[in-house]
């Protein structure tokens, strides 16, 4: 499905509910949800079984590749780039018999031009500095600082990149 009028793609099998907005030349490929009072900005591309939650926001020029969930209390400013199958969490401490609804969930930002890796997982209540790279695999327990490159479980800073992802420099490990 196109829309003409403000010009961005949503594939036939995908849903977008109602109260969403989406930006123009933004591309939203198969099998997608987007839910109620999702803001996804311009330029965007949306891989395949992603879903994106209840009043995220994402910002433009966003690229989140396939099988990736933003669920509700996850945003995303402008240039981020998700991993296939990337994980975002947003309780602490889930209960299938005890839920906390929404008013439980902790809020995870992640900072322009950062960059989660595949299978990455980033546990909520934590910042991803601008331009910060999670390396494929990590598991974020705490904020990563602006241009820090982090990897592991749990991830550790393992040395520091440029705006374009170069690696400028490494920490050593200890022996």
């Amino acid at each position: 499905m196109t829309d003409n009028e403000n010009d961005f793609f949503v594939h036939e099998s995908s849903y977008v509910d109602e109260g969403v907005q989406i930006g123009k030349n933004t591309k939203i490929w198969y099998f997608c949800h987007i839910a109620t009072g999702a803001v996804i900005g311009e330029n965007c591309n949306i891989g395949q079984n992603v879903y994106v939650g209840y009043d995220v926001k994402i910002g433009n020029n966003c690229k989140i590749q396939n099988n990736v969930s933003v669920y509700d209390c996850v945003e995303l400013e402008d240039g981020v780039f998700c991993g296939p199958s990337c994980v975002f969490t947003n309780d602490l401490t889930p209960r299938a018999m005890y839920p906390k609804g929404r008013n439980g969930h902790i809020k995870t930002i992640v900072r322009k031009g950062a960059t989660i890796g595949a299978n990455a997982t980033v546990v909520c209540g934590h910042e991803i500095g601008k331009f910060a790279m999670i390396a494929a695999g990590a598991v974020v327990t705490k904020d990563v600082p602006p241009y820090t490159l982090v990897a592991g479980i749990p991830a550790r800073i393992i040395g520091k990149v440029d705006e374009k992802g170069n690696i400028i420099s490494r920490i050593l490990k200890e022996k």
